[in-house]
């Protein structure tokens, strides 16, 4: 039982990285870029949602509250290519990475400027129980978590594949200027990737606020996310999710198994060796591209 206890809360803990390593992949796959921010939109999202719903604030019910968190922080990431990435059009993808690190430090420092650097909770009902199944204990923040993700992970990987706008994404990531030559407003797709990464980002931190306390400093799991994201193959939203729960399989039982010194560490080797013996990934799309 305690190993089957230790792979639920893995899986939990592995759906929130895979979706942050949803946004890496929605990012590159439309715009060959990196937003190492992502982790940083993720808790931006979640004290988003925190304000609305907090009566000190404005007091919204949660489940109006959460929509309206997503709409925002899709329009976040909208309004953030709009005026600020679309100058960087050309630009080396280096510039693009120094921006996004940057703006991961400025978004923590106004998450805490707003609602301070303490842990804070989120009044979530997803949190409010817990189910027993077979001797093993299932928080509904976790179930809610793994369902959210799955249902999520395929939505958009029938986007990108069945929609003409999620198959001009994917054009415009292959070859940007043969893609505006075909009638494609590269820059409008662009935009929209950025909003529907904001998107997802303010669901993967509602999802982890509702598991437990959350501070600025939790941006910092865009980290792991990356690493999932690598693990699985950076152009792959299935491997986005394979990769996140593989992470989030590791850590538990890591810290069950090894020495406190070696367990925080595990991930990482695990990205170390995936990356010398498969370096697109697991679950790699490794494709040519066409000029």
């Amino acid at each position: 039982m305690d190993v089957l206890q230790l792979l639920v809360s893995g899986l939990a803990n592995g759906c929130v990285y895979g979706l942050i390593a949803l946004g890496f992949v929605l990012i590159y796959k439309a715009t060959e870029a990196v937003n190492f921010a992502q982790g940083d939109f993720m808790m931006f999202g979640a004290f988003v949602t925190l304000g609305l719903t907090n009566a000190q604030y404005i007091g919204l019910p949660f489940w109006l509250a959460a929509p309206i968190a997503i709409g925002i922080m899709a329009l976040l990431g909208y309004l953030l290519d709009f005026f600020i990435l679309r100058h960087l059009f050309g630009q080396s993808q280096v510039a693009i990475v120094i921006l996004t690190i940057a703006l991961g430090f400025v978004i923590r420092f106004i998450a805490g400027a707003i609602w301070g650097h303490l842990p804070v909770t989120l009044e979530s009902p997803l949190a409010l129980g817990d189910i027993w199944v077979g001797g093993v204990v299932l928080g509904l923040a976790d179930v809610a978590v793994i369902v959210v993700t799955v249902m999520l992970t395929y939505f958009l990987y029938v986007f990108f594949q069945k929609t003409k706008i999620g198959l001009a994404m994917q054009a415009a990531s292959q070859n940007q200027m043969a893609a505006y030559y075909m009638g494609i407003p590269v820059r409008r797709v662009q935009g929209l990737v950025w909003g529907l990464s904001g998107a997802v980002a303010a669901v993967a931190g509602i999802l982890f606020a509702s598991k437990g306390a959350i501070d600025p400093n939790a941006g910092l799991l865009g980290i792991k996310a990356f690493a999932a994201a690598v693990i699985g193959g950076f152009g792959s939203l299935p491997g986005a999710l394979a990769g996140g729960l593989i992470v989030g399989v590791i850590e538990p039982f890591a810290s069950r198994y090894m020495a406190a010194g070696y367990s925080q560490i595990a991930p990482y080797a695990l990205l170390l060796f995936v990356l010398v013996f498969r370096p697109h990934g697991l679950f790699s799309q490794v494709r040519t591209k066409k000029v």
